[in-house]
């Protein structure tokens, strides 16, 4: 068959013009090339055994999940490997590159420090001279860290290195203003059973805060960027609705009402321990008993508990649980049960929290906390979980359920539960250079931006909008964070 002359110039013509048209098509993307694949794949399958179809099935769905998660989730893999690798009983630690915050501390009139340490001397047959200020030695007692927290902002610049608040002279640089009320010592002044008492707690609480109304800076907040140690939580009963715009440092809140104190604008501060810290290491060897307390057996409200729960266990092999008032002889007593003991029960007392959590802690003494409405200071920078067992008090009080509970933690649990403990004593200890009260001042500088908003809003405010439900009696959105 004969061909044309010019057919392979025709043909010629005809392969550039198809090149440059697929040169002028674009290449389809990289997920186009794999459905396409996959369509291929498919129409494959459905002429091979069922079997295949389905691993090929899930195959493709397997990739399709990963190219999901790779577009729309990525994902850091050291700090998912860090987070699980190594979890820790600390939630957060301080931040050491903020600037510190600026406390302007009140020269008070001496009747509201050292004048209340010298009434509480002269109670108990004293003579110290108030005049001497050296001689005056505040007292221990289970609430002191309005005597440490004092002496902390008393001491010169040079001996507070890393503290999270800097002492400032000029109150015009302060951000808050600390108040040295020692409004717990100022409870116990008058000995109990005293016929007549020559101190007044009450007068002195209304004479301080007639003596803050009349200052500069108080006027200026309504008392907001002050702060006020009220650890007993007895503590300024008579004033707290003249001073509850403070940031309260306070034990807990059993005694206040819901506009008086929260977490939210208040700062829950440790017990003083008052037994001997253990300074040995962890192990169960020489902690032969199994659960330990002694304290009070009867207590008002919450504190009720502790009656059944000494019905309950005082029976109980290798348990010790025995009434004891606070004395010299006891703390003693209580130091030698808690160091050679697993458990330390802390049930609640007159309000949910008491001194003995923190006895435990110190003690290695895993506590063992009956106390459904407890709050507990530092929350947010330690888990509780992790040094702590919590017993729902409905189930506490059953007969057997406790002790048993206790007894299937097993040695290495516990071991594991003091190294955490060990690992937090530090904030626990008043006398620690970087323990408890840099802690406090670290929760307290928190508290500023919340102030500074509070301060801004209410200058705009008018009438009760300015008292802000939201802070107090969490009415707002606050109540869904």
């Amino acid at each position: 068959m004969p061909y044309p002359k010019n057919m392979n110039k025709n043909n010629s013509n005809m392969n550039e013009e198809q090149a440059k048209a697929k040169a002028r098509k674009p290449k389809p993307g990289f997920l186009s090339r794999f459905f396409t694949s996959s369509q291929n794949l498919f129409s494959t399958m459905t002429r091979k055994p069922f079997l295949k179809q389905t691993l090929a099935t899930l195959f493709l769905v397997f990739i399709l999940y990963a190219i999901f998660n790779a577009f729309f989730y990525p994902t850091d893999s050291s700090a998912a490997f860090d987070a699980t690798t190594f979890p820790s009983v600390l939630l957060a630690a301080g931040n050491s590159n903020s600037l510190p915050v600026k406390v302007f501390l009140y020269d008070l009139p001496r009747r509201f420090t050292y004048g209340v340490i010298h009434h509480h001397a002269m109670a108990r047959g004293s003579r110290a001279n108030l005049d001497d200020v050296a001689s005056l030695k505040y007292p221990g007692h289970q609430h002191m860290a309005e005597w440490y927290l004092f002496s902390d902002l008393s001491r010169p610049a040079s001996k507070r290195a890393g503290s999270p608040v800097v002492r400032v002279a000029d109150p015009d640089e302060a951000d808050l203003f600390f108040v040295p009320f020692f409004s717990s010592l100022s409870l116990i002044v008058n000995p109990s059973g005293l016929d007549k008492p020559v101190y007044s707690d009450e007068e002195n609480q209304e004479a301080l805060v007639e003596w803050l109304e009349e200052q500069e800076y108080w006027k200026r907040s309504k008392g907001r960027d002050h702060v006020i140690v009220a650890s007993d939580p007895n503590a300024m009963y008579r004033v707290i609705d003249r001073v509850k715009n403070c940031v309260l440092l306070v034990s807990d809140f059993g005694r206040l009402r819901l506009d008086q104190g929260s977490l939210v604008k208040d700062v829950v501060v440790p017990y003083s321990h008052r037994i001997r810290t253990y300074d040995g290491d962890v192990g169960v060897d020489k902690r032969n008993t199994l659960l330990f307390f002694m304290g009070n057996r009867y207590r008002k409200e919450g504190g009720k508990i502790r009656d059944i729960l000494f019905q309950i266990l005082e029976n109980e092999e290798d348990v010790i649980i025995k009434h004891g008032a606070q004395s010299r002889e006891s703390r003693r007593a209580a130091s030698q049960g808690m160091h050679t003991s697993k458990f330390c029960l802390h049930p609640a007392g007159d309000t949910p929290s008491a001194c003995r959590l923190f006895d435990a802690i110190v003690s290695l003494c895993i506590p063992v906390i009956v106390s459904d409405n407890i709050e507990l200071p530092f929350e947010d920078t330690i888990d509780y979980k992790k040094i702590a067992i919590f017993v729902e008090t409905a189930s506490a009080i059953k007969t057997g359920h406790l002790v048993s509970k206790l007894r299937a933690v097993t040695p290495d649990r516990i071991l594991k539960y003091q190294k955490e403990l060990k690992s937090v004593k530090r904030y626990f200890e008043y006398d620690d250079p970087d323990g408890t009260v840099n802690e406090i001042w670290r929760q307290v500088s928190r508290k500023l931006p919340l102030i500074k908003l509070m301060i801004s809003r209410e200058k705009r405010m008018f009438g009760k909008g300015a008292e802000c439900a939201c802070i107090c009696r969490n009415e707002t959105a606050i109540r869904t964070l």
